[in-house]
Protein backbone atom coordinates (compact mmCIF):
# COMPACT_ATOMS: atom_id res chain seq x y z
CA UNK A 1 0.00 0.00 0.00
CA UNK A 2 2.92 2.58 0.56
CA UNK A 3 3.78 1.90 -3.07
CA UNK A 4 0.49 3.22 -4.18
CA UNK A 5 0.50 6.07 -2.49
CA UNK A 6 3.83 7.18 -3.30
CA UNK A 7 2.62 6.50 -7.21
CA UNK A 8 -0.66 8.31 -6.63
CA UNK A 9 1.47 11.06 -4.97
CA UNK A 10 3.78 11.42 -7.79
CA UNK A 11 1.36 11.78 -10.29
CA UNK A 12 -0.62 13.98 -8.64
CA UNK A 13 2.59 16.41 -8.51
CA UNK A 14 3.28 15.72 -11.64
CA UNK A 15 0.00 16.09 -13.76
CA UNK A 16 -2.71 14.79 -11.72
CA UNK A 17 -5.20 12.47 -12.69
CA UNK A 18 -7.89 11.72 -15.08
CA UNK A 19 -11.67 12.65 -15.56
CA UNK A 20 -13.11 11.80 -19.00
CA UNK A 21 -15.92 13.70 -20.34
CA UNK A 22 -18.11 11.81 -22.62
CA UNK A 23 -20.06 14.78 -24.09
CA UNK A 24 -17.42 16.76 -24.76
CA UNK A 25 -14.00 15.60 -25.87
CA UNK A 26 -12.27 19.03 -25.86
CA UNK A 27 -12.86 20.10 -22.37
CA UNK A 28 -10.76 20.70 -19.70
CA UNK A 29 -13.81 21.34 -17.28
CA UNK A 30 -13.13 19.07 -14.43
CA UNK A 31 -17.47 19.35 -13.93
CA UNK A 32 -17.98 15.51 -15.19
CA UNK A 33 -21.43 14.24 -15.08
CA UNK A 34 -22.92 11.08 -15.43
CA UNK A 35 -26.27 9.81 -16.69
CA UNK A 36 -28.11 10.46 -13.63
CA UNK A 37 -26.85 13.82 -13.41
CA UNK A 38 -27.60 14.87 -16.91
CA UNK A 39 -31.26 13.55 -16.34
CA UNK A 40 -31.68 15.82 -12.53
CA UNK A 41 -29.96 19.12 -15.12
CA UNK A 42 -31.99 18.65 -17.93
CA UNK A 43 -33.71 21.79 -19.28
CA UNK A 44 -37.08 20.68 -19.42
CA UNK A 45 -39.58 22.01 -17.13
CA UNK A 46 -42.35 18.75 -16.86
CA UNK A 47 -42.14 15.87 -18.36
CA UNK A 48 -40.43 12.71 -19.36
CA UNK A 49 -36.50 12.32 -20.13
CA UNK A 50 -35.43 9.18 -22.15
CA UNK A 51 -31.70 7.97 -22.37
CA UNK A 52 -29.42 4.89 -22.25
CA UNK A 53 -26.17 3.15 -22.30
CA UNK A 54 -25.30 -0.17 -23.81
CA UNK A 55 -21.82 -2.49 -23.92
CA UNK A 56 -20.87 -5.50 -26.18
CA UNK A 57 -17.92 -6.82 -26.01
CA UNK A 58 -16.33 -9.88 -27.17
CA UNK A 59 -13.34 -11.07 -24.87
CA UNK A 60 -10.24 -13.95 -26.24
CA UNK A 61 -8.49 -15.29 -23.46
CA UNK A 62 -5.10 -16.95 -24.18
CA UNK A 63 -5.61 -20.90 -24.32
CA UNK A 64 -9.28 -20.90 -24.55
CA UNK A 65 -12.48 -20.25 -26.09
CA UNK A 66 -13.35 -16.58 -26.56
CA UNK A 67 -16.61 -15.30 -25.51
CA UNK A 68 -19.25 -12.80 -27.02
CA UNK A 69 -21.59 -10.96 -24.77
CA UNK A 70 -24.56 -8.12 -25.00
CA UNK A 71 -22.77 -7.29 -21.71
CA UNK A 72 -25.30 -4.45 -20.45
CA UNK A 73 -27.92 -2.97 -21.98
CA UNK A 74 -29.87 -0.02 -19.95
CA UNK A 75 -32.63 2.20 -19.86
CA UNK A 76 -32.97 6.24 -18.14
CA UNK A 77 -36.13 7.53 -17.23
CA UNK A 78 -36.78 10.16 -15.53
CA UNK A 79 -39.98 13.07 -15.21
CA UNK A 80 -39.57 16.27 -13.89
CA UNK A 81 -43.03 16.38 -11.63
CA UNK A 82 -41.88 19.94 -10.86
CA UNK A 83 -38.58 22.59 -10.66
CA UNK A 84 -38.14 20.93 -7.47
CA UNK A 85 -39.35 17.38 -7.30
CA UNK A 86 -37.79 14.46 -10.33
CA UNK A 87 -37.82 10.59 -10.34
CA UNK A 88 -34.86 8.65 -12.20
CA UNK A 89 -34.44 5.18 -12.28
CA UNK A 90 -32.30 2.85 -14.48
CA UNK A 91 -32.89 -0.57 -15.89
CA UNK A 92 -30.58 -3.02 -16.65
CA UNK A 93 -30.70 -5.85 -18.72
CA UNK A 94 -27.60 -7.49 -18.36
CA UNK A 95 -26.07 -10.97 -20.49
CA UNK A 96 -29.54 -10.48 -22.59
CA UNK A 97 -31.22 -12.64 -19.88
CA UNK A 98 -30.62 -10.74 -16.64
CA UNK A 99 -32.87 -8.18 -15.81
CA UNK A 100 -31.90 -5.75 -12.89
CA UNK A 101 -33.01 -1.90 -11.05
CA UNK A 102 -30.06 -0.09 -11.00
CA UNK A 103 -30.99 2.65 -9.48
CA UNK A 104 -34.81 4.24 -8.91
CA UNK A 105 -35.27 7.34 -6.87
CA UNK A 106 -37.29 10.22 -5.64
CA UNK A 107 -35.07 13.60 -5.75
CA UNK A 108 -36.17 16.88 -3.94
CA UNK A 109 -34.32 20.40 -4.61
CA UNK A 110 -34.77 22.25 -1.65
CA UNK A 111 -32.30 24.72 -3.18
CA UNK A 112 -29.19 25.16 -5.96
CA UNK A 113 -26.91 23.32 -3.40
CA UNK A 114 -28.89 20.97 -1.16
CA UNK A 115 -30.90 18.50 -2.10
CA UNK A 116 -33.01 15.26 -0.64
CA UNK A 117 -33.12 11.91 -2.17
CA UNK A 118 -34.20 8.36 -1.10
CA UNK A 119 -34.39 5.35 -3.07
CA UNK A 120 -32.27 2.81 -4.71
CA UNK A 121 -28.51 5.01 -5.39
CA UNK A 122 -25.12 3.87 -5.95
CA UNK A 123 -22.93 3.86 -3.43
CA UNK A 124 -20.99 6.89 -4.17
CA UNK A 125 -16.70 4.60 -3.82
CA UNK A 126 -13.81 5.80 -6.30
CA UNK A 127 -14.80 6.58 -9.84
CA UNK A 128 -16.71 3.86 -12.33
CA UNK A 129 -19.33 3.10 -9.13
CA UNK A 130 -20.81 6.54 -10.04
CA UNK A 131 -19.33 7.23 -13.46
CA UNK A 132 -20.19 3.90 -15.43
CA UNK A 133 -21.14 4.80 -18.60
CA UNK A 134 -19.08 2.73 -21.13
CA UNK A 135 -18.38 5.89 -23.23
CA UNK A 136 -16.65 7.49 -19.86
CA UNK A 137 -13.53 5.32 -19.37
CA UNK A 138 -11.01 3.62 -20.92
CA UNK A 139 -10.67 -0.64 -21.45
CA UNK A 140 -13.18 -2.63 -22.85
CA UNK A 141 -13.83 -3.96 -19.12
CA UNK A 142 -14.39 -1.77 -16.02
CA UNK A 143 -11.32 -1.62 -13.85
CA UNK A 144 -10.94 -4.98 -11.57
CA UNK A 145 -10.19 -2.94 -8.66
CA UNK A 146 -13.88 -1.50 -9.00
CA UNK A 147 -14.89 -5.05 -9.55
CA UNK A 148 -13.29 -7.06 -7.06
CA UNK A 149 -12.95 -4.21 -4.03
CA UNK A 150 -15.64 -1.66 -4.15
CA UNK A 151 -17.50 -3.60 -5.70
CA UNK A 152 -19.40 -2.31 -9.12
CA UNK A 153 -22.13 -1.66 -9.91
CA UNK A 154 -22.83 -1.15 -5.95
CA UNK A 155 -25.87 0.43 -5.24
CA UNK A 156 -28.49 -0.02 -1.95
CA UNK A 157 -31.49 1.49 -0.88
CA UNK A 158 -31.59 4.57 1.52
CA UNK A 159 -32.11 7.78 1.90
CA UNK A 160 -29.53 11.05 2.10
CA UNK A 161 -28.35 14.73 0.83
CA UNK A 162 -26.63 16.00 -1.93
CA UNK A 163 -25.87 19.66 -2.89
CA UNK A 164 -22.25 21.46 -3.15
CA UNK A 165 -20.30 24.68 -2.45
CA UNK A 166 -19.09 26.82 -5.34
CA UNK A 167 -17.61 29.14 -3.31
CA UNK A 168 -15.23 25.93 -2.02
CA UNK A 169 -15.82 24.15 -5.01
CA UNK A 170 -16.72 21.25 -2.80
CA UNK A 171 -19.39 18.85 -3.97
CA UNK A 172 -21.01 16.42 -1.44
CA UNK A 173 -23.17 13.47 -0.74
CA UNK A 174 -23.87 11.76 2.26
CA UNK A 175 -26.96 8.25 2.73
CA UNK A 176 -28.34 6.03 5.25
CA UNK A 177 -27.94 2.69 3.55
CA UNK A 178 -28.70 -1.05 3.94
CA UNK A 179 -26.12 -3.12 3.88
CA UNK A 180 -24.17 -5.98 2.51
CA UNK A 181 -25.98 -9.04 3.18
CA UNK A 182 -23.98 -11.56 5.07
CA UNK A 183 -25.53 -14.06 3.36
CA UNK A 184 -27.01 -13.75 0.22
CA UNK A 185 -29.23 -16.49 -0.87
CA UNK A 186 -26.25 -19.62 -1.35
CA UNK A 187 -23.46 -16.79 -1.40
CA UNK A 188 -21.30 -15.92 1.17
CA UNK A 189 -18.79 -13.27 1.18
CA UNK A 190 -14.76 -13.91 0.80
CA UNK A 191 -13.03 -15.21 -1.63
CA UNK A 192 -11.73 -13.59 -5.09
CA UNK A 193 -14.62 -11.34 -5.79
CA UNK A 194 -14.34 -9.94 -1.44
CA UNK A 195 -18.31 -8.21 -0.45
CA UNK A 196 -19.24 -8.39 -3.95
CA UNK A 197 -21.56 -11.76 -3.73
CA UNK A 198 -23.44 -9.37 -0.59
CA UNK A 199 -24.92 -6.99 -2.75
CA UNK A 200 -28.25 -6.79 -2.07
CA UNK A 201 -29.32 -4.52 -4.98
CA UNK A 202 -32.67 -3.21 -3.41
CA UNK A 203 -34.03 -6.88 -4.11
CA UNK A 204 -36.41 -7.81 -1.00
CA UNK A 205 -32.86 -6.38 0.87
CA UNK A 206 -32.61 -6.79 4.83
CA UNK A 207 -31.97 -4.47 7.14
CA UNK A 208 -31.13 -4.28 10.59
CA UNK A 209 -28.12 -2.06 10.82
CA UNK A 210 -28.34 0.99 8.63
CA UNK A 211 -24.92 2.25 7.53
CA UNK A 212 -22.97 5.65 6.15
CA UNK A 213 -21.81 6.08 3.45
CA UNK A 214 -20.25 9.73 2.13
CA UNK A 215 -18.32 11.71 -0.52
CA UNK A 216 -16.64 14.86 -1.01
CA UNK A 217 -15.49 16.03 -4.35
CA UNK A 218 -12.82 19.22 -5.15
CA UNK A 219 -13.07 20.68 -8.36
CA UNK A 220 -11.22 24.06 -7.48
CA UNK A 221 -8.57 23.44 -10.05
CA UNK A 222 -8.97 23.48 -13.92
CA UNK A 223 -8.98 19.96 -14.88
CA UNK A 224 -8.48 18.20 -11.90
CA UNK A 225 -10.93 16.79 -9.62
CA UNK A 226 -10.01 14.79 -6.10
CA UNK A 227 -12.50 12.60 -3.89
CA UNK A 228 -12.67 11.46 -0.92
CA UNK A 229 -14.85 8.30 0.28
CA UNK A 230 -16.35 6.60 3.68
CA UNK A 231 -18.80 3.91 4.44
CA UNK A 232 -18.90 2.75 7.43
CA UNK A 233 -21.22 0.01 9.42
CA UNK A 234 -22.25 -4.05 9.06
CA UNK A 235 -23.33 -6.35 7.09
CA UNK A 236 -27.22 -7.40 7.50
CA UNK A 237 -28.00 -10.66 9.10
CA UNK A 238 -31.36 -12.15 9.00
CA UNK A 239 -33.30 -12.18 11.99
CA UNK A 240 -33.06 -15.54 13.31
CA UNK A 241 -29.24 -15.57 13.24
CA UNK A 242 -28.40 -11.60 13.55
CA UNK A 243 -27.65 -12.86 17.83
CA UNK A 244 -25.11 -15.58 16.89
CA UNK A 245 -21.46 -14.62 16.64
CA UNK A 246 -20.24 -14.47 13.20
CA UNK A 247 -23.70 -13.68 11.86
CA UNK A 248 -22.67 -10.27 11.06
CA UNK A 249 -18.98 -7.93 9.99
CA UNK A 250 -17.89 -4.60 10.43
CA UNK A 251 -17.19 -2.75 7.48
CA UNK A 252 -14.53 0.87 7.10
CA UNK A 253 -13.86 1.51 3.77
CA UNK A 254 -12.08 4.44 2.27
CA UNK A 255 -11.47 5.87 -1.10
CA UNK A 256 -9.55 8.21 -2.83
CA UNK A 257 -10.16 8.95 -6.18
CA UNK A 258 -8.42 12.10 -8.50
CA UNK A 259 -9.08 12.55 -12.42
CA UNK A 260 -7.71 15.40 -14.69
CA UNK A 261 -8.16 16.19 -17.95
CA UNK A 262 -5.89 19.19 -20.11
CA UNK A 263 -6.29 19.38 -23.44
CA UNK A 264 -5.16 15.77 -25.02
CA UNK A 265 -3.83 14.75 -22.14
CA UNK A 266 -5.80 12.68 -19.81
CA UNK A 267 -5.14 10.55 -16.41
CA UNK A 268 -6.93 8.99 -13.72
CA UNK A 269 -6.26 6.94 -10.61
CA UNK A 270 -7.48 5.25 -7.01
CA UNK A 271 -7.28 3.62 -4.00
CA UNK A 272 -9.32 1.92 -2.03
CA UNK A 273 -8.69 0.32 1.75
CA UNK A 274 -11.93 -2.01 3.59
CA UNK A 275 -11.11 -3.27 6.54
CA UNK A 276 -13.07 -5.80 8.53
CA UNK A 277 -14.04 -6.79 11.75
CA UNK A 278 -14.99 -9.91 13.16
CA UNK A 279 -14.06 -11.86 10.33
CA UNK A 280 -12.95 -15.06 12.18
CA UNK A 281 -16.73 -15.43 13.81
CA UNK A 282 -18.08 -15.02 10.31
CA UNK A 283 -15.95 -17.74 8.86
CA UNK A 284 -16.51 -20.51 11.41
CA UNK A 285 -19.97 -20.16 11.40
CA UNK A 286 -20.22 -19.88 7.26
CA UNK A 287 -17.36 -22.08 6.04
CA UNK A 288 -16.19 -18.57 4.31
CA UNK A 289 -12.69 -17.25 3.72
CA UNK A 290 -13.29 -13.71 3.92
CA UNK A 291 -10.24 -11.42 4.49
CA UNK A 292 -10.30 -9.23 7.65
CA UNK A 293 -8.58 -6.39 4.66
CA UNK A 294 -9.29 -5.57 1.31
CA UNK A 295 -7.38 -3.16 -1.16
CA UNK A 296 -6.53 -2.34 -4.65
CA UNK A 297 -5.20 0.83 -6.25
CA UNK A 298 -4.42 1.99 -10.11
CA UNK A 299 -3.24 4.61 -12.24
CA UNK A 300 -3.90 5.09 -15.61
CA UNK A 301 -2.36 7.90 -18.54
CA UNK A 302 -4.02 7.99 -22.01
CA UNK A 303 -3.27 10.57 -24.74
CA UNK A 304 -5.97 11.76 -27.52
CA UNK A 305 -3.92 10.97 -30.91
CA UNK A 306 -6.06 13.06 -33.05
CA UNK A 307 -6.01 16.48 -33.23
CA UNK A 308 -8.20 18.33 -31.21
CA UNK A 309 -10.26 20.12 -33.68
CA UNK A 310 -11.04 16.58 -34.59
CA UNK A 311 -15.31 15.61 -33.38
CA UNK A 312 -13.79 12.39 -32.75
CA UNK A 313 -10.94 11.35 -30.63
CA UNK A 314 -8.21 8.38 -30.70
CA UNK A 315 -7.28 7.67 -26.97
CA UNK A 316 -4.20 5.32 -26.52
CA UNK A 317 -3.93 4.38 -22.71
CA UNK A 318 -1.87 2.39 -20.32
CA UNK A 319 -3.49 1.35 -17.03
CA UNK A 320 -1.32 -0.38 -13.99
CA UNK A 321 -3.43 -2.65 -11.23
CA UNK A 322 -2.67 -3.86 -8.09
CA UNK A 323 -5.72 -5.68 -6.09
CA UNK A 324 -5.79 -8.18 -2.99
CA UNK A 325 -9.07 -9.70 -1.00
CA UNK A 326 -6.27 -11.31 0.87
CA UNK A 327 -4.73 -8.23 1.97
CA UNK A 328 -4.65 -9.31 5.54
CA UNK A 329 -5.95 -12.41 7.14
CA UNK A 330 -4.49 -12.99 10.65
CA UNK A 331 -7.18 -11.81 12.62
CA UNK A 332 -9.69 -13.70 10.16
CA UNK A 333 -8.49 -16.60 11.36
CA UNK A 334 -7.93 -18.50 8.06
CA UNK A 335 -4.87 -19.06 5.83
CA UNK A 336 -3.74 -15.98 3.05
CA UNK A 337 -4.44 -17.23 -0.64
CA UNK A 338 -1.72 -15.30 -2.58
CA UNK A 339 -3.42 -16.24 -5.70
CA UNK A 340 -6.18 -13.53 -4.35
CA UNK A 341 -2.88 -10.52 -4.44
CA UNK A 342 -3.24 -9.62 -8.02
CA UNK A 343 -1.48 -7.30 -10.54
CA UNK A 344 -2.43 -6.26 -14.26
CA UNK A 345 -1.32 -3.94 -16.99
CA UNK A 346 -4.11 -2.85 -19.21
CA UNK A 347 -3.62 -1.10 -22.83
CA UNK A 348 -5.39 0.01 -25.59
CA UNK A 349 -6.97 2.05 -27.43
CA UNK A 350 -10.55 4.03 -27.43
CA UNK A 351 -12.02 5.65 -30.60
CA UNK A 352 -14.60 7.99 -29.90
CA UNK A 353 -16.49 8.36 -33.37
CA UNK A 354 -18.78 10.44 -32.40
CA UNK A 355 -19.71 11.90 -29.08
CA UNK A 356 -21.10 9.37 -27.16
CA UNK A 357 -19.99 6.20 -29.07
CA UNK A 358 -17.17 4.70 -28.43
CA UNK A 359 -15.02 1.62 -30.16
CA UNK A 360 -12.32 -0.04 -27.62
CA UNK A 361 -9.48 -2.51 -28.24
CA UNK A 362 -7.13 -3.65 -25.46
CA UNK A 363 -4.97 -6.55 -24.00
CA UNK A 364 -4.53 -7.48 -19.97
CA UNK A 365 -1.59 -8.89 -19.44
CA UNK A 366 -2.43 -10.97 -15.78
CA UNK A 367 -0.63 -11.77 -12.68
CA UNK A 368 -0.89 -12.65 -9.37
CA UNK A 369 1.65 -13.40 -6.35
CA UNK A 370 1.85 -17.10 -6.64
CA UNK A 371 5.20 -18.69 -7.58
CA UNK A 372 5.18 -19.92 -10.95
CA UNK A 373 1.46 -19.24 -11.41
CA UNK A 374 0.66 -19.85 -14.97
CA UNK A 375 -2.20 -16.56 -15.14
CA UNK A 376 -1.99 -15.71 -19.02
CA UNK A 377 -3.86 -12.64 -20.82
CA UNK A 378 -6.78 -11.63 -22.49
CA UNK A 379 -7.75 -9.41 -25.24
CA UNK A 380 -11.00 -7.90 -25.81
CA UNK A 381 -12.67 -5.89 -28.44
CA UNK A 382 -16.38 -3.88 -27.66
CA UNK A 383 -18.13 -0.93 -28.41
CA UNK A 384 -20.10 1.26 -25.76
CA UNK A 385 -22.88 3.71 -26.82
CA UNK A 386 -24.45 6.89 -24.45
CA UNK A 387 -27.25 8.93 -24.91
Amino acid sequence: MNKAILSMAILVSSFGFAQTVSQDTTLTSNQQQNAIQNILSGNISKGVTVGGYAQVDYNQPEGANGKMDVHRMVMLLGYKFSDEVQFVTEIEYEHVKEVYIEQAFLNYSISDNFNVRGGLMLVPMGIVNEYHEPTTYNGVERPNVDKSIVPTTWREIGVGVTGKFDNASLRYQAYIFNGFASVNGSKVLGGSNGLRNGRQKGAESTINTPNLSAKIDYYGIQGLRLGLSGYFGRTQAADDIQDIDGADVGISMYGLDARYINKRFTARGQLIQAVLKDTDDYNNLNGANLGSELKGWYAEVAYNLLPLDKEQKLDAFLRYEKYDTHAATKDAGITRNLGYNRNEWVTGLSYHIAPGAVVKADYQFLDNAVDGNDTKGQLNIGFGVWF
